[in-house]
């Protein structure tokens, strides 16, 4: 499971150590998109906010109905970010959080068990000479582009969002 987010948007004074009010924020963060597969499967789930893939109600309801099925969940990062970014967006959302699931969190592994120079997928991957399937995008750039209904920017998140999976499988 791997999941993109937009940034939040505020209004700042500055770019260096800023407390901003909550009624500086314009826009929160919510989920742009995300991609899952079931382990040794060969199709790579993804749903986004994209116009004419449901909406965001059922981008979550698709991604909720995953984890509810699921036993244990494999993500990178995904107990600190990916994972509370969803149930917040589905207790907001209104839907009931899915049943219980175990969680391998592989950059917890990454820090507990290596000490890689980098804790990033592609670094990890890198290392161990795994084949990569994360592509190079732009920065920033790509998801303010999504967030204003690019076409290429979602060809091309689409196609980002699907290379972490495979390349965390």
């Amino acid at each position: 499971l791997d999941i993109e987010t937009a940034p939040n948007r505020a209004y700042v004074w500055g770019l260096f150590k800023q407390n901003v009010a909550l009624n500086q924020i314009e826009e929160s963060s919510y989920t742009l998109c995300w991609s899952a597969k079931w382990l040794g499967e060969s199709e790579i789930q993804y749903a986004s906010v994209q116009k004419g893939q449901g909406g965001e109600r059922r981008m979550l309801q698709r991604i909720h109905r995953l984890l509810d099925q699921s036993e244990v969940v494999i993500h990178f990062n995904g107990q600190k970010f990916d994972i509370p970014i969803l149930n917040k967006e589905f207790v907001r959302m209104g839907m009931k959080p899915p049943s219980p699931y175990k969680q391998v969190d592989l950059m917890r592994v990454c820090k507990r068990v290596f000490r890689f120079e980098s804790n990033k997928l592609e670094y990890v991957a890198e290392v161990l000479n795994l084949k990569s399937k994360k592509i190079k995008h732009g920065g920033f750039r790509l998801w303010v582009d999504c967030m204003h209904g690019d076409p290429k920017a979602w060809g091309k998140m689409e196609v980002y969002n699907r290379g972490d999976v495979e390349t965390l499988e």
